[in-house]
């Protein structure tokens, strides 16, 4: 009785003429007296906040509708965004109809009083009702029993991501909204103006992001308590990647044409050419440690960023073998003229000093025998193995050794100062290469 009648009286308090409520006299609520409230008979006798509308029969109709407020943050590595929304209820009770044609704003602590639909945010990992300076609630009540109830909630959902595409990357997130008790035969839910129902997503702007497109759907929830009416609000956000181009990709690639300046300088230039190679590869690992710091704990995917870090570092560090395969080569190379001009000076000072008599008195059989000895212990790459008097297994020694050579041979680098010229030539055009398809397959495919 005392619930009735404080209802009763909060209501008397929100209108505005005392033609609605003719004063209101304590005395005259106690007697029962509502001849000075025609219509309000509904709000005094009967009603019970524990039971929906329409109990026992048919369900009731809740037509939603959101104002986006603000996105504060989205955060890759929990996977979550954070909005601030104003969400809007409107259903009919019966109960609660009056006369007239008026709209009256109820305070809102009268919300404990009435029936309110069970609504919460699935996927939210964090939530509050605004309360500065008091609930920021608003219940509104017609003539024809129609309750508009809103409320100011800002809320932490989950939001699955997918950043193998990572900066170029799309993702699309779900604002979705279900009855928690109520199934379908007790609630329906709908949008109450469709894709319209939403309003400031459009106006959002976000450090990282554009909104793209969104959209609203009307689903239900499959559980083994019953079916639910769900309400999802789809929006897909696109990555500002500009940022990313200035901050990641341009020094990355500056970095490996810094590496290339190594092939314009001589073979000679050891501290030059090693200090430039390994300030680079430094410098390309710091960058990488960098980038994937602000999502140190997604770095279980491999995302577009890496691969491009990955190529870049590729790139810095062949330049740098380049060079030691190419310094490698000219010092074996003259490593090989040098004994080669020893012995012959040394031939010609001995031919001076022997006697040629001394010569022809050697046996013949005897520098034959050497000169097969020679032959087989030190073979050329074109030695006739089959030709040879010798066993089996030497011969098999023998043709491995002939390949050997030939494959040793056609890897060997004659000239070194060449690897500097093609490589001049090979390391851009290949980096061109791999940069066109990078970018058609991560902004096209």
């Amino acid at each position: 009785m005392f619930c009735r009648y404080f209802c009763f009286l909060s209501l008397c308090l929100f209108l505005p003429t005392q033609r609605r409520c003719s004063l209101g006299h304590i005395s005259d609520l106690r007697s029962g007296d509502t001849t000075s409230l025609p219509g309000f008979e509904n709000l005094t006798m009967g009603y019970n906040k524990y039971l929906r509308p329409y109990f026992g029969g048919e369900p009731v109709q809740i037509a939603m509708s959101l104002d986006i407020a603000s996105i504060s943050s989205i955060s890759e590595s929990d996977m979550d965004y954070t909005a601030t929304i104003y969400l809007r209820q409107r259903w009919t009770d019966p109960r609660l109809v009056f006369h007239g044609n008026k709209s009256f704003t109820l305070d809102a602590r009268l919300v404990e009083l009435l029936w309110v639909p069970d609504t919460y945010i699935v996927e939210s990992k964090r939530s509050f009702l605004h309360d500065v300076t008091v609930g920021n609630r608003l219940i509104r009540l017609f003539s024809n029993g129609t309750i508009l109830y809103a409320l100011r909630i800002t809320t932490t959902v989950a939001c699955s991501m997918d950043l193998s595409k990572y900066p170029m990357d799309t993702q699309t997130c779900r604002l979705q909204l279900e009855s928690w008790g109520y199934d379908e035969n007790d609630v329906i839910f709908t949008w109450l103006r469709g894709n319209d129902s939403v309003h400031g997503i459009e106006k959002l702007r976000l450090s990282q992001y554009t909104v793209e497109r969104y959209y609203t759907l009307v689903s239900k929830s499959q559980q083994e308590t019953g079916s639910y009416p769900r309400l999802i609000l789809q929006f897909e956000l696109r990555r500002n990647v500009l940022y990313f181009i200035l901050e990641t990709y341009v020094p990355s690639t500056l970095l490996v044409m810094l590496s290339w300046v190594s092939f314009w300088i001589t073979l000679d230039s050891v501290p030059a050419r090693t200090c430039i190679g390994v300030t680079t590869v430094l410098s390309m690992t710091t960058l990488m440690i960098g980038s994937r710091s602000s999502l140190s704990k997604t770095n279980c995917f491999i995302k577009a960023i890496d691969v491009y870090l990955g190529i870049c570092f590729s790139f810095i560090f062949g330049a740098l073998v380049e060079y030691a395969v190419a310094h490698y080569s000219s010092s074996q190379k003259c490593a090989a003229k040098a004994p080669q001009e020893g012995p012959a000076n040394e031939l010609t000072k001995e031919m001076e000093e022997v006697n040629i008599t001394n010569i022809l008195n050697s046996s013949i059989t005897s520098y034959k025998r050497k000169i097969s000895f020679t032959s087989i212990e030190i073979s050329s790459d074109n030695v006739n193995c089959s030709g040879l008097t010798m066993k089996t297994h030497e011969k098999i020694k023998c043709v491995l050794r002939n390949k050997m050579h030939r494959i040793i041979g056609y890897f060997t680098i004659q000239n070194p100062s060449n690897v500097d010229h093609y490589s001049k030539l090979l390391f851009p055009l290949f980096f061109m290469l791999v940069n066109v398809f990078y970018w058609a397959y991560y902004l096209y495919f």
